[in-house]
């Protein structure tokens, strides 16, 4: 049986404009079907039975767009960040709200990167949550809007928070994860905390592995980038 997973949903989406005045990012339509739903049939083919979302921006329309998540065959809980404290959290705010619905480990993906060649793959899963690692990270190359990029790759498969590893290079989060609850398990619920410094902290504390994802990645940032996802596959 693989992790559940938290799909983090709740952002107003405000480079996307108008596209989001009326329609929460990860339900705008992608090759025929809302962004989100891409990732919840991967983590269905993958195995993955439990899933959070985590909503602010719109919320309303996730439940009534996506259900109880049985048509994918997995069960689906909504943290509801903007009816229980007026707006979104940030990511290791909305992380912290939703550990009582996830348990010790659980993947983390963002519901607006379209990742179509990404596996969930349940033996990883297995043995980050025998480890004791706070989280395992995966990198892409840096796109042209962030070129500078987030972290190296050490020699030992290590996340560099403050220079590169022998490949000279930082490589960019892609919003892929898999996350311990104690890395975020001391922030009170409601708070608002960005998960970036949380990274940093464990990674100089080396416990925090990284790894290359080499398949198609898009940020779907702006309309534009939705635009460019639009093209055929491969």
């Amino acid at each position: 049986m693989n992790l559940p997973a938290l799909i983090l949903a709740a952002g107003r989406g405000e480079r996307m404009r108008p596209l989001t005045d009326h329609t929460p990012k990860p339900l705008l339509p992608l090759r025929g079907k809302p962004l989100i739903e891409w990732h919840l049939e991967a983590l269905a083919r993958d195995g993955v039975r439990e899933v959070v979302i985590n909503t602010a921006w719109l919320e309303e329309q996730f439940p009534a767009a996506l259900g109880d998540g049985s048509r994918w065959g997995l069960t689906i809980h909504y943290s509801m960040e903007g009816r229980d404290h007026g707006g979104a959290l940030e990511t290791a705010g909305g992380i912290a709200k939703a550990l009582p619905l996830l348990g010790d480990a659980f993947w983390v993906v963002s519901a607006d990167i379209f990742a179509p060649d990404f596996r969930f793959d349940a033996r990883v899963a297995q043995g980050f949550a025998a480890g004791d690692a706070l989280a395992h990270l995966w990198l892409v190359p840096n796109p042209p809007f962030h070129a500078r990029g987030d972290f190296g790759i050490g020699a030992d498969g290590l996340g560099l928070a403050d220079g590169t590893g022998p490949d000279g290079q930082r490589w960019t989060y892609a919003n892929l994860a898999l996350v311990r609850a104690q890395l975020c398990a001391h922030i009170p619920a409601g708070t608002h905390a960005p998960l970036g410094p949380l990274l940093y902290e464990g990674m100089r504390a080396r416990r925090i592995g990284v790894a290359r994802y080499g398949g198609r990645w898009d940020n779907i940032g702006t309309p534009q980038h939705l635009a460019q996802a639009q093209q055929p596959l491969g």
